[in-house]
């Protein structure tokens, strides 16, 4: 089908306002993102106040207070190069406060301490030790902690999650692939000998521990069950044995946002990451943490390590909210413009100029005719573009609706409205990104083009007539 010049002007200055409203929609697009533990995360002991313990810490430790490691200490020993790299002034060991202890090796990177008690010793294998302020801002990574937890806490059960006590043992199952969320009561899980918890591996699962305090002493809990798809069966998670080779434990968080005190039992090794701002954590006198703690205050002796398995999971958040927009309106179909004959006197609707006093202007007329006035374009209720007060120009510009008229019949559908779907604000569509009002202006230029070419042809066939 031929399409005559005023309609492929009018088309073509239609298409470029439409390019600069839609094109950068795309800008809004946020990719997901991870609730972070922050630099707590790269620390397989993060403690806020003071950490007496005993004999070692197969990760890094950052003590915000006073850290007592009378009877010898060990730090850093499983860290890798990479890890070491990552952490601040590459300090495995950090002590704001003072540090005690006749016997203490940071076995991998610096190590760093606010004072030493009389008679302390403190030595590097593979870095420095020395006197000197905290690389880290204990206050503010623990109140990124606690946001965290109590994040997490608001987050409804996974649907199709269940808890459930069987005996003295309590099942905690879901199959998300992705991510696990269960809500547990200190009692119902201080309750259970045995705890068993079915995930796919692979997903991040968080389990949130409701009340002010947890004795997993109390019902001398002896162990952790981790679920192995490829064995059909639960294993007890220890160092030398985990399901899917730790894939389980490395992305399992146990979540404690209101408890003030957390007890091990000294007869499990706790499997997953402990996050427990707010509490003084009490790692007994044997079995180890198979995880990192995160707490206000820590003490531990005997074999109540902790071993280096860090937190690997991303925690979901909500994206990023894009930027406030009007939400999006359809406009309904347009009806081409009826031509009248020629001669035939139409009536005219101008919109008032801003600063006129609102009265009709003469429309002009085109050469050649009887002196019919031709009819102007005008805002109608079907969505078309007017003239806002921003001064920004409409996709009508100045064309006369024979041009109109001729860009309808040609192209039929072809319009300069806003499309559906576009966000609009004073009668003109726009995303709210920069390149909107150069892009708008050029579609005005081109309808502006557009009308001379139509007065051009009016012009042309009134001189084939005399």
């Amino acid at each position: 089908m031929r399409i005559s010049v005023p309609a492929a002007a009018l088309a073509l200055g239609g298409s470029l306002v439409l390019a600069g409203l839609v094109a950068p929609a795309a800008a809004h697009a946020a990719p997901s993102q991870c609730l972070g533990l922050g630099v707590a995360n790269l620390y397989g002991e993060f403690v806020e106040g003071d950490d007496t313990h005993t004999p070692d810490a197969e990760g890094a430790v950052a003590v915000g207070g006073n850290a007592d490691f009378t009877g010898g200490f060990s730090v850093g020993q499983e860290l890798t190069p990479e890890q070491v790299k990552a952490l601040p002034g590459g300090n495995a060991l950090v002590v704001a406060g003072k540090l005690t202890g006749n016997n203490t090796q940071v076995m991998k990177g610096n190590g760093v301490y606010g004072s030493k008690a009389e008679g302390a010793v403190v030595q590097a294998h593979q870095g420095t030790v020395a006197q000197g302020k905290s690389p880290i801002d204990f206050a503010q990574e623990f109140a990124r902690a606690r946001a965290v937890a109590g994040e997490l806490a608001r987050m409804p059960q996974t649907a199709g999650a269940t808890v459930e006590a069987k005996g003295k043992g309590l099942y905690l199952t879901s199959g998300d692939a992705a991510f696990n969320s269960f809500t547990v009561s200190a009692a119902t899980l201080q309750g259970a000998t045995d705890i068993f918890v079915k995930v796919p591996a692979g997903s991040v699962t968080v389990v949130t521990v409701t009340g002010d305090s947890y004795d997993m002493a109390a019902a001398k809990t002896t162990g952790f069950q981790l679920w192995d798809e490829g064995k059909k069966a639960y294993v007890l998670d220890d160092k030398l044995q985990s399901a899917h080779g730790g894939a389980i434990r490395s992305k399992l968080l146990w979540n404690f946002p209101t408890a003030t005190k957390v007890v091990k039992s000294s007869q499990a090794a706790w499997s997953g990451t402990v996050l427990a701002p707010n509490a003084a954590f009490d790692l007994g006198s044997a079995a180890p943490v198979n995880g990192s703690v995160i707490v206000k205050s820590l003490t531990g002796k005997g074999g109540a390590e902790t071993h280096h398995y860090p937190f690997t999971g991303c925690l979901p958040t909500t994206p990023p909210t894009a930027p406030p927009t009007t939400p999006p309106t359809t406009a309904p179909p347009t009806t081409p413009p009826v031509v009248p004959p020629t001669g035939t006197p139409s009536a005219t609707v101008t919109p008032s100029t801003p600063g006129s006093t609102g009265a009709p202007s003469t429309p002009p007329t085109t050469p050649g005719t009887t002196g019919t006035p031709a009819p102007s374009v005008t805002p109608s209720a079907s969505g078309s573009p007017s003239v806002p007060a921003t001064g920004r120009p409409s996709a009508s510009a100045s064309a006369s609706p024979s041009a109109s008229a001729s860009a309808s019949a040609a192209v039929p559908g072809a319009s300069a409205s806003p499309s559906a779907g576009a966000v609009t604000e004073g009668g003109l569509a726009h995303t709210g990104s920069g390149p909107v009002v150069p892009l708008t202006i050029a579609g005005g230029l081109a309808l502006a083009a557009g009308g001379a070419l139509v007065l051009v042809a009016r012009r042309r066939k009134a001189a084939g007539r005399v």
